[in-house]
């Protein structure tokens, strides 16, 4: 009421307006425009009732629901490459610039384990490969539903932990049998990412190897065991990625908080175990270094390679997947 009276103050006074009354067809001209700019405007907010928390989360995604993730994924690259350009620096002496001081052991416990690296990821390629050309095989791992779900689980969890449980023994024992048998495992869980295409898998094997040898080289170059204290955060991280990645399942990756989860699982995992290389890269010199020569246990290079491989493939899955488009990239 105050704004229709200030509104009309230049036609008459305070006073006369209260005391005369307005002639029913007198209307003036300001007041028109004023009303006409601001009436429409109330009244519409007031007939739109706010929506709620959980309408929001379910309503359909937006054009920027990855937009988080990409924004999260390119920080972390932009710090790995000033760590990169840091630590290379020889600003602080690392890993690299003691490499002169260690014994023959040391140095063969490096090689023997990055050698079951390199062959876990070749055992990896080729279950995969052989899984994806048999097609009773590749019907059994690309199966939807909860019993599906639980035994891929269940066999790549119980394969690994029956892996470390085990003592290990130079040559070729039980443990190596053990370990080839998990590797297959989890090259026949990933064979169906070869719907994905040729081309995909090779982008996405060339960044993988970009990554790991970028992060690989940083870690190296850092001091030894700069990278030791980020267990407890990176453990932390990999539980909210994992509970993401369950409650994806069931909420549709249509709807915003679908979106949302699915980006946590696909960025926030790859930014999680590249964490995970850099803390593995240096467990793995660490170990070789303080486990004695002579102790009742020989040093089990397998275990320490089971670390970084998994940290690899996991980087390659989401690499795969972004390539693939399925990390909001797809082209217009």
């Amino acid at each position: 009421m105050l704004s229709r009276m200030c509104v009309a103050r230049s036609a008459f006074n305070v006073g006369h307006t209260l005391k005369t009354p307005i002639p029913k067809n007198f209307v003036p001209k300001n007041y028109v425009i004023r009303n006409y700019a601001r009436e429409p405007r109330s009244r519409v907010a007031a007939q739109q009732p706010t929506a709620s928390l959980w309408a929001r989360l379910m309503a359909p995604a937006g054009p920027n629901a990855f937009s988080l993730g990409k924004g999260a994924l390119a920080g972390a690259s932009a710090m790995s490459l000033a760590a990169l350009c840091y630590y290379g620096s020889g600003v602080k002496p690392g890993v690299c610039t003691e490499a002169h001081l260690w014994p023959k052991y040391v140095k063969d416990r490096i090689k023997a384990t990055y050698g079951y690296i390199a062959g876990s990821i070749a055992l990896t390629a080729g279950s995969a490969y052989t899984v994806f050309r048999t097609p009773a095989l590749l019907n059994l791992v690309a199966r939807n539903g909860w019993m599906s779900i639980i035994v891929t689980l269940g066999l790549m969890i119980g394969s690994g932990m029956v892996v470390r449980g085990m003592d290990y023994t130079p040559g070729f024992g039980a443990k190596q049998l053990a370990w080839m048998v998990h590797t297959g495992i989890m090259g026949a869980v990933i064979a169906p990412m070869c719907f994905l295409g040729g081309a995909v898998l090779t982008r996405a094997a060339w960044y993988t190897a970009g990554v790991v040898g970028g992060l690989s080289t940083i870690a190296i170059c850092a001091p030894s065991g700069e990278f030791l204290n980020m267990r407890a955060p990176l453990a932390m991280g990999l539980g909210a990625v994992f509970a993401a990645s369950l409650a994806s399942m069931f909420v549709p990756q249509t709807t915003a908080l679908g979106a949302g989860l699915y980006s946590l699982s696909l960025y926030g995992g790859l930014i999680v175990f590249g964490g995970f290389l850099l803390y593995d890269t240096q467990a793995i010199v660490k170990r070789a270094e303080l486990h004695p020569m002579y102790g009742l246990k020989p040093y089990d290079p397998i275990n320490s390679a089971i670390s970084v491989y998994l940290d690899i493939i996991n980087i390659f899955m989401r690499i795969a997947i972004i390539l693939s488009g399925g990390g909001g990239n797809k082209r217009k």
